[in-house]
């Protein structure tokens, strides 16, 4: 087949899983259900329409662009305080289950008389081990887990995962399994780090101030640089999610430069995302006795097994019931990468990975991820009924360690979430000399929290041992500035003796609220536009009024830039 050709082919194919993934996500944005099971259903009816290869190629760039976004996203800064709990509980993960997976996948083989069963072994092993950056880092669920606790230490195995699974994906590279050829490939993949590395440090800072504040500047930028790191990575001859992953970390940052990065990328993310789900309901066929019996043994130890180890590990580590659930659920699907690995041991000739296995991976991953996705949105349900149950209060150490309240609270206020808002709030406590207690689960903010807040509660505010620590019952006010409607459900159904202020998206959500016993609601779009008419009001009254409030906006503005809330520019 010639280039034309094959361009045409590939476009074709395109054109088929694109189309099959818009009809997806209306019937799923149709019934308010997760896209996922639609993406994959769709995928298994357009596969007699796509030619495997093409499917396969689509599927790796549609990784290599997924793992791209997740280097970006990354934010260092809120791992560091539970990254070594993390990799704890990784390296457990990875030292339990890798043994037992390996062990089944390498009996099978041997059972249906496969080649290769060590080969075969081995890539049941990854799969059965690395976690999904994809549906566990919440890409396709906009809310706020991933900035909690659980969604921190869940990150942070998912980055230790990403990195096994580079290098095996730099070791199957080797044209030839020896010391020499696979030395080579680990150089390559230490150089593209290296490379990554410099550009991070220097590169994208020169981008940055070149652009001189154009968006589509920086933007064309960062995906010049991902292009680039591909095209290496293909010259090189080792996987193009190893490029991506690379650039990923090339153009990383948590500071506000890389805003209009993420902005840019966010609005093509979710189409190669819908590529990658796709593709992967291509890829899976009717399962005969043995890839049946291989899927089943790979999705007991994915949605069984491994949650299992991992709520152990954080139990152990002293994180409290809650926390150590979600966190373990974030990781209960196939990943990505390990489908990675198991094409591009299809797509090697020096490898051997039998049809049967390959089968089942891309099967079990299936079934995984679209059973992640709807456990996702009745998670709290499965907590109570399991989780809940067996190790409700076992562990609270973590929360005593990072929290710091006195034993003699009284009438005091109790302000959920340290963002602007809350911010706002404690030091209108502190103006008017009144005692407070802050709650956040966010590790970005903890550093801040500790500085500026006498007492603090540094813990999950849906687990109630961090209300009892706050002191909920001696407390005079609880003023919940999140946005996240089961928050607020959970606290009203505390009925505190507090008068109770949560927040909302909408006024129905808040009529809601209401009635299930909140004292106010605040609803952003409603406080902005009412007090948008007040201003105006006295705009128009008189000179005073006038002056009056270009001085208030002026001391808001200030206050702002002091807490780093407004980005100051240079005038």
């Amino acid at each position: 087949m010639g280039v034309s050709a094959m361009a045409e082919a590939v476009v074709l194919a395109l054109a088929v899983i694109f189309v099959g993934a818009g009809l997806a996500g209306l019937l799923a944005n149709h019934f308010d259900l997760p896209p996922v099971p639609f993406y994959i259903a769709a995928g298994f009816l357009v596969a007699p329409l796509l030619d495997e290869g093409d499917v396969l190629q689509l599927a790796l760039w549609g990784i290599a662009f997924l793992v791209f976004v997740f280097g970006i996203r990354v934010e260092f800064g809120g791992l560091r305080s539970v990254l070594r709990d993390g990799e704890v509980a990784a390296m457990t993960q990875l030292l339990v289950v890798a043994p037992i997976a390996f062990g089944a996948g390498y009996g099978f083989a041997v059972a249906f008389d496969l080649a290769e069963p060590l080969q075969n072994g081995l890539f049941f092993a990854a799969a059965a081990t690395l976690s999904s950056t994809l549906v566990g880092s919440g890409l396709l669920d906009r809310d706020l887990r991933a900035t909690l606790v659980h969604g921190r230490l869940a990150s942070s195995i998912h980055l230790f995962d990403d990195l096994v699974a580079v290098g095996v994906l730099l070791v199957i590279s080797a044209e030839v399994l020896t010391a020499d050829a696979v030395t080579s490939k680990l150089g390559y993949g230490v150089l593209f780090i290296l490379a990554a590395l410099a550009i991070h440090r220097h590169g994208f800072g020169t981008l940055i101030r070149a652009a001189d504040g154009s968006d589509e500047l920086v933007l064309m930028g960062s995906i010049s640089i991902l292009i680039g790191f591909l095209a290496a990575a293909e010259y090189v001859g080792i996987s193009i999610v190893v490029g991506a992953f690379a650039a990923g970390l090339a153009i990383h940052d948590e500071g506000a430069r890389t805003l209009e990065v993420r902005n840019g990328i966010e609005s093509i993310r979710d189409f190669f995302a819908a590529i990658f789900f796709v593709t992967v309901g291509a890829l899976v066929t009717i399962p005969t006795l043995e890839v049946g019996l291989f899927a089943a043994v790979l999705v007991v130890l994915v949605l069984l097994v491994n949650p299992l180890v991992m709520v152990l590990a954080f139990s152990y580590e002293g994180y409290d019931a809650r926390t150590a659930f979600l966190s373990a659920t974030s990781l209960n699907q196939v990943s990505e990468l390990a489908i990675v690995i198991a094409i591009q041991a299809a797509l090697f000739d020096h490898l051997t990975i039998a049809t049967a296995t390959f089968e089942a991976i891309i099967l079990a991953a299936a079934v995984t991820m679209v059973a992640a996705s709807l456990v996702r949105r009745r998670e709290e349900l499965f907590f109570e009924a399991l989780a809940g149950r067996l190790i409700r209060g076992h562990q609270t150490r973590k929360i005593d360690e990072r929290s710091d309240v006195e034993d003699d609270r009284a009438d005091h206020v109790i302000i959920v979430g340290y963002g602007r808002q809350g911010r706002w709030l404690a030091d209108a406590c502190e103006e008017a000399d009144r005692r407070y207690v802050v709650i956040d689960n966010d590790p970005i903010v903890w550093g801040e929290i500790r500085r500026e807040c006498d007492e603090y509660v540094l813990g999950d505010a849906m687990a109630s041992y961090t209300w009892e620590i706050a002191g909920v019952d001696s407390a005079a006010l609880v003023i919940s500035t999140v946005d996240h409607r089961p928050l607020s459900a959970s606290l009203l159904e505390r009925e505190p003796d507090a008068d109770v202020v949560v927040r909302a998206d909408t006024s129905a959500e808040a009529s809601e609220l209401l009635g299930l016993g909140a004292t106010y609601v605040m609803v952003p779009n409603v406080l902005a536009g009412d007090q948008l008419v007040r201003n105006v009001e006295r705009a128009m009254a008189d000179d005073a009024s006038r002056a009056r409030l270009g001085e208030e906006h002026r001391e808001l503005f200030e206050s702002l830039e002091r807490h780093g809330f407004v980005r100051q520019f240079e005038r």
